[in-house]
C-alpha cells in the first residue's frame, strides 16, 4: 500500500536534486506532497511566516510519512526543522534521504551535510536519528527502494506513542545553562585564615 508522503527539503539549494527523487516514478503523483520549485517557495516566503506555516500544514494534510531530503545545508534550515517537528507531532513516520550524491543540472554532486534528525530526541533520550532510518539515495539505490523505506518509516512511527513529542536538543541545552551558573564570587582581598589554621591545612585543600 502506497503511503501519501510529504517531502521536506532546502528549496533554494536542493530543488533540482529533489526533482530527481520526485521523477523516479516510484510513487503516484497523488501520493507526493511538498514539491515546489525555488521560485514558488520564494513567492510563499514573501507572504510571511503565517503563510509558510499554513502552506506546510496544508501539504502535510492526509500524509502519513515525511521524507527529509538531506543535502549540504538542510540541517540548518529553519523550515525543515519546523516540518520535522510538525510531522512527528501529527504522527507521521520520518525517513532521511541523503541527496548530496545526486547530480544537479550542472552534473555536479554536493558536499554531505549533517543529519537534521540528530537535532531531536524522544522523551526517553533516544535521538530521532537513532530511531528513524536514513539512506543515501544514490548509494542505497533509492530508485528501487523508496517504497520500502516509506513503509518502514510508517511502521516505526506506529510503534511509538501517538502523543510522544520530540524535543530540540539544542533548546534543551540552552534552557539548562542557567542551572549551571555559579554563585557570584566574593570580592577579592587578602586571605585571612580562621583560627585555628596551619600551613598543613592549605596542603590538604581545606
Amino acid at each position: 500500500m502506497a503511503r501519501k508522503t510529504f517531502f521536506s527539503f532546502h528549496y533554494e539549494r536542493d530543488a533540482w536534486r529533489a526533482g530527481q527523487v520526485r521523477n523516479c516514478n516510484l510513487l503516484p503523483n497523488d501520493d507526493l506532497s511538498g514539491f515546489i520549485d525555488s521560485a514558488e517557495w520564494q513567492s510563499i516566503e514573501r507572504q510571511g511566516e503565517s503563510a509558510i506555516e499554513r502552506w506546510i500544514d496544508d501539504q502535510l494534510e492526509y500524509t502519513s510519512v515525511t521524507a527529509v531530503l538531506i543535502g549540504s545545508e538542510t540541517a540548518n534550515r529553519r523550515w525543515v526543522q519546523h516540518e520535522i517537528i510538525r510531522s512527528w507531532s501529527r504522527g507521521n513516520g520520518i525517513v532521511g534521504l541523503r541527496i548530496h550524491n545526486v547530480k544537479d543540472q550542472n552534473k555536479e554532486t554536493d558536499t554531505p551535510g549533517s543529519n537534521p534528525l540528530d537535532r531531536y530526541r524522544l522523551p526517553d533520550g533516544t535521538l530521532l536519528s537513532a530511531l528513524c532510518k536514513s539512506y543515501d539515495w544514490v548509494i542505497d539505490d533509492g530508485r528501487n527502494h523508496l517504497g520500502e523505506w516509506i513503509e518502514e518509516a510508517f511502521q516505526i512511527r506506529a510503534r511509538c506513542g501517538a502523543d510522544e513529542e520530540i524535543v530540540d536538543v539544542n533548546q534543551v541545552k540552552e534552557k539548562a545553562v542557567p542551572s549551571r551558573i555559579l554563585q557570584p564570587a566574593m570580592a577579592s582581598g587578602a586571605f585571612v585564615p580562621r583560627s585555628p589554621w596551619s600551613a598543613n591545612d592549605a596542603e590538604k585543600g581545606r
